[in-house]
């Protein structure tokens, strides 16, 4: 992710030519990179995946561990088997069914949690693949012999087996890093680093900020392992990285994944309160015990705060007032984009065209440079920008669909993801083993999103030239075709304005048209170029990204 992100090189699990290292900023700006292992999901596929291979787990006696397991299955299409996880690296190495048969199992479905479940008799389904037009066991797929709805969510509660020691992985991490840094026999590099910094993207962010929650910054000789983390898009989200049967690919959004606690409190780096439940909680308290904080910038894109509760990192539980953000912190909100950045406009499952507006390369070479100065010679980064409550930037869902433009055709979202307070048992909290399975559902926090402005374009953040001087409105969210009112997981939208005055009126659009916005194209190219330049001078874009980022942001409307 590193190369591909900060460097624009190709996507590839096996760097070693020069494409992949793509534009070299990484090694010019002098740059050790290193991977390492951590999750035990992945399987071996030929594909040079880094693998841990953490051990399972047995009982004292040796015997295999078995437990209740809660899986949530929802597809894209209408399939009649489906491995218990997926990940965006194929299939996950799920927990396996005790046996076959499970007597115990059970399977409901639903088209969306907020209505009720329907149980599926024992005999239409099983544990196996649907393979060349036969059924084939697999104590890790589930069978349904009238298939999978697109969208609805299929939940299976069976005894599994053979837990992961699913924390090695954070131990690994820290370990490994800790061995380059501070090592001197068979270390090639050693003597030669300075600082760490550790960077992550949706789950490998959420994993970061879980290892820092846990205390893991600090090594088996109490040294500092990190100085700093770029953690992008991981919304409010930690994950199952230290539990029993956790499955490091889960993750909740207004949809999917809320029975499954990767999203849990506290959410915020700094204190934060819960009335419902009277706990009082900092995802970084063991490591301030130990005087080991690094500096933490979080980045989100307009989907975290739809589908990954993002303002819960900045706000109280029930979405009332901002807290004081940690001075080792830094929130920046990019408005206008989607999680991964843009791409193809193709609405794929999706009800709208998708987000186009790419953001992810220029402004994180800006922020990890802007990290680097903050951790080696004290120079403080940009100021946090992020929506508040205090200033109107960060509303309610009611709120935002009564600021929505009235546009002709688009249905505005009435969901957004609201983290479940789950009670998992006794064991849960000291343990990681969940007693409750499924868990006992309590109170969803309150989390809020972007205000908008008349375009319906959001107000706060990081403005890049396609918002600041727009020709469309840019979405954090999207919905799916194939079910009325659900958000697309991770999609976010993108609404073209008319481009002229007569089709606005045509259309009964509400927005202007490009032709009204900007009487010519000199004028349109100059402002763009004014917005371009105000985020060079704030220190969101580098010069030689600034310079390059003028011809494309300035073609014409």
């Amino acid at each position: 992710l590193a190369l591909w992100t900060f460097n624009d090189g190709e996507r590839t699990n096996e760097p070693i030519s020069r494409e992949h290292a793509g534009n070299g900023f990484l090694l010019r700006a002098g740059y050790t990179v290193l991977w390492t292992g951590w999750c035990g999901d992945i399987v071996e596929d030929g594909e040079h995946r880094l693998l841990a291979g953490l051990s399972v787990a047995q009982g004292r006696d040796g015997k295999p561990i078995t437990g209740p397991n809660y899986v949530e299955i929802s597809v894209d299409s209408l399939t009649f088997s489906q491995p218990f996880f997926g990940s965006p690296w194929g299939t996950s190495a799920a927990y396996p069914s005790v046996s076959l048969d499970n007597e115990t199992a059970t399977l409901t479905m639903r088209k969306k949690r907020t209505e009720p479940a329907t149980e599926i008799p024992r005999d239409q389904w099983g544990f196996a693949r649907w393979e060349d037009g036969r059924t084939a066991p697999d104590p890790t797929s589930l069978y349904l012999k009238d298939g999978m709805k697109p969208g609805w969510l299929y939940e299976l509660v069976y005894t599994a087996k053979d837990p992961r020691v699913s924390g090695l992985g954070l131990a690994g991490l820290r370990d490994a890093v800790s061995f380059f840094r501070h090592a001197e026999a068979d270390n090639p590099v050693a003597g030669r680093l300075e600082r760490a910094v550790i960077f992550g993207i949706s789950q490998s962010g959420r994993l970061i900020h879980h290892f820092l929650y846990e205390g893991f910054n600090v090594d088996a000789e109490e040294q500092i392992v990190f100085d700093g983390a770029l953690i992008h898009v991981a919304g409010a989200g930690k994950g199952l990285f230290n539990s029993r049967f956790g499955m490091a690919t889960v993750y909740g959004t207004a949809h999917r994944g809320n029975l499954s606690p990767s999203d849990f409190f506290p959410f915020a780096p700094m204190p934060q309160t819960d009335p419902v439940t009277g706990e009082t909680g900092d995802t970084m308290a063991r490591l301030r015990v130990k005087h080991a904080v690094p500096k933490i910038l979080f980045v989100q894109t307009a989907t975290e705060y739809w589908n990954r509760a993002a303002s819960l990192l900045h706000t109280d539980v029930e979405g009332k007032i901002d807290l004081d953000v940690d001075p080792n912190v830094r929130l920046y909100f990019i408005a206008g984009t989607q999680h991964l950045g843009g791409g193809p406009t193709d609405p794929g499952i999706c009800r709208l065209p998708r987000n186009p507006v790419k953001h992810r390369g220029p402004v994180l070479r800006a922020l990890l440079t802007a990290m680097d100065r903050w951790i080696t010679d004290g120079t403080e980064p940009p100021a946090s920008r992020y929506p508040r409550i205090d200033d109107g930037t960060l509303v309610t869902l009611e709120t935002f669909r009564k600021q929505f433009p009235a546009i002709p055709g688009v249905e505005l979202p009435s969901m957004l993801n609201q983290p479940l307070r789950l009670d998992l048992g006794p064991r849960w909290q000291e343990e990681g083993i969940a007693d409750f399975v499924p868990p006992v559902i309590g109170k969803p926090c309150n989390t809020l999103v972007p205000a908008v402005d008349e375009d319906g374009n959001e107000l706060a953040g990081i403005r890049l030239p396609e918002i600041a001087v727009p020709t469309a409105t840019c979405l954090g969210w999207n919905q799916r075709a194939d079910l009325p009112s659900v958000l697309s997981d991770l999609d976010g939208g993108y609404l073209e304005f008319p481009k002229t005055k007569e089709a606005r009126e045509a259309s009964g659009d509400p927005r202007r048209a490009v032709s009204e916005r900007y009487p010519s194209r000199s004028d349109f190219v100059l402002k763009r170029m004014n917005a371009i330049e105000e985020l060079r001078r704030e220190r969101f874009l580098l010069d030689f990204d600034a310079v390059a980022m003028i011809r494309p942001a300035t073609e014409a409307p």
